[in-house]
Formats: structure tokens, sequence, C-alpha cells
């Protein structure tokens, strides 16, 4: 569960927007390229992020309340996809979001956590201030 201090709507737009998304990865990553994330924005779409490292799918989006992606690391075997499941949620004056990863390979847990926390959520609160 993350908080950030934002409306649910700015939310689902930061993580589904290409150019929202590579402005939040340049505040904490600078190495990424202004134009890091390729998003398209409806079911059925495609998304590249991080310069093309992760890469997926949009299998339903509820606007402003729920995001689920097939995703997966360019490098894990082909055609491996795990599922990002993102529920947001109004929460006083922000947005709670309440995330679930599952799918993915095994042994691969702590460092999924860590990317998660640093490449998402930490990105997104500093892009939120």
């Amino acid at each position: 569960m993350v908080y950030f201090k934002a409306s649910p709507r700015q939310v689902y737009e930061a993580i589904l927007s290409s150019k929202e998304f590579s402005e939040s990865t340049k505040l904490s990553f600078p190495n990424f390229s202004p134009a890091s994330a390729k998003i398209d924005s409806t079911v059925g779409g495609t998304f590249s992020v991080f310069d093309g490292h992760i890469i997926g799918r949009n299998l339903e989006l509820v606007p402003d309340q729920r995001i689920v992606q097939a995703w997966r690391v360019v490098d894990w075997p082909p055609g491996v996809y795990s599922i990002a499941r993102f529920e947001i949620k109004a929460q006083g004056s922000g947005t709670q979001l309440i995330f679930d990863h599952i799918g993915f390979p095994a042994g691969l847990k702590e460092h999924l956590a860590t990317g998660w926390q640093e490449h998402y959520w930490n990105a997104l609160t500093k892009y939120f201030q």
C-alpha cells in the first residue's frame, strides 16, 4: 500500500501517460531518456517503460480506480508475463494505491519489490510534490 499527495485521477494518469511517467522517472533516475516511457493507455494497448526494460499490455482499465497489466522484464524467458494490479482509492486529501504483483519467475520477489519501491513509488512521490 502506498499513499500519494495527489488525486486518484492524477495517480491513474501518471501511471498511464507516456509524458508523465517519463517525467516522474527522470526525477529519480536522470540516466533514463526524456521519453523513457511509451504507453498506449487503452485496454489492450502496449507499454514500454524505463527505456524498454519493462514491457507489457493493459488488460483492464477502470478510469481513476484500477489498472491491471500483463507486465514483464525483457530479460525474462520469452512469453513469461506477470500480472500487476493497481487499485486506486481516494483517501483524505490524497490517494491510496493498493498494489499486487503475481506470476513472476521464482526467486525475484525481493528484487522486484525493491524495483517497485525505487522506480515507481519513490519516483511518483517526488513527481507529486
